[in-house]
């Protein structure tokens, strides 16, 4: 008995804590150290594959692609290049990691990722991609962007949104994300990078072999920022046989007794 309640309590501790840990192990980088099997590198110059329209198949799985720890680090700037204003940068300093809302199960929105895979779905319809669907596998609170490509313009009577409203084109062979109305609550990074409501965003993601999705992601924030920002992110291609697990932060379903997973005295 002593040691089935040994085992249970040392399972509800470890699922206790699997979502502190993981964040803490991942405030350095956006790619975890380990444990997501991305394909061999041998696959990742092979050939993109295309739809049927015949524009690149960006679908995933993909592993990283935006920022987690520091936007300005991650982005590809040097420290202290991002043209923060004043009354922004002052935030960002005195901002603590652990009152972050992605912390507290709300939702990351763009460009941020976590250390955890991610796909685009495609609405293939006789004229083409109509909507884009993105997906996170640890993505809270109805964490799920819909991108139309049907040649809508944005509403001119937006109500701010962890998302904002997404529209989207092909340029050649790299797609185009135009977002707005964006409310101000989701923090860029851990670190606390602010916006406000007027980020506009637009992402521009290419894909130059089968293993990598270059996101190359502007900010235009006046609110914020005193120019318009430039930054460059690179996701991995994950193996096909990934599967996105469903992880429902409140539940904390990943591991442990909530997520199926049992041990017993014969299993230590």
């Amino acid at each position: 008995m002593k040691k089935l309640l040994l085992v249970s309590v040392s399972v509800i501790g470890f699922t206790g804590a699997l979502f502190v840990q993981t964040y803490a192990q991942n405030r350095v980088t956006s790619l975890p150290a380990g444990g997501t099997p991305l394909v061999p590198d041998s696959q990742v110059n092979g050939p993109v594959p295309r739809l049927p329209d015949g524009h690149p198949d960006l679908s995933g799985p993909w592993l990283g692609g935006g920022s987690n720890a520091d936007i300005e680090r991650e982005g590809g700037l040097k420290a202290g290049e991002l043209p923060l204003l004043a009354w922004a940068k002052e935030l960002r300093d005195k901002r603590k990691e652990q009152d972050e809302p992605y912390v507290a199960c709300l939702p990351m929105s763009v460009p941020r990722i976590n250390p955890y895979p991610w796909k685009m779905v495609f609405s293939l319809t006789p004229k083409g991609v109509t909507e884009i669907y993105i997906l996170h596998e640890l993505g809270d609170a109805g964490a799920h962007r819909v991108v139309y490509m049907d040649g809508r313009k944005h509403p001119d009577d937006l109500l701010p949104s962890w998302y904002g409203h997404s529209i989207g084109r092909w340029e050649g062979d790299t797609l185009v994300i135009d977002t707005v109305g964006y409310n101000d609550k989701f923090w860029f990074d851990s670190r606390g990078t602010p916006h406000t409501e007027k980020l506009h965003t637009i992402e521009r993601f290419s894909r130059p072999n089968f293993g990598t999705l270059i996101n190359d992601f502007t900010i235009d924030d006046p609110g914020a920022y005193s120019k318009t920002v430039q930054l460059k992110f690179t996701a991995r291609r994950v193996r096909q046989d990934v599967e996105l697990m469903e992880d429902i932060c409140t539940e904390n379903n990943q591991a442990g007794i909530a997520g199926g997973y049992r041990l017993n005295s014969e299993q230590r």
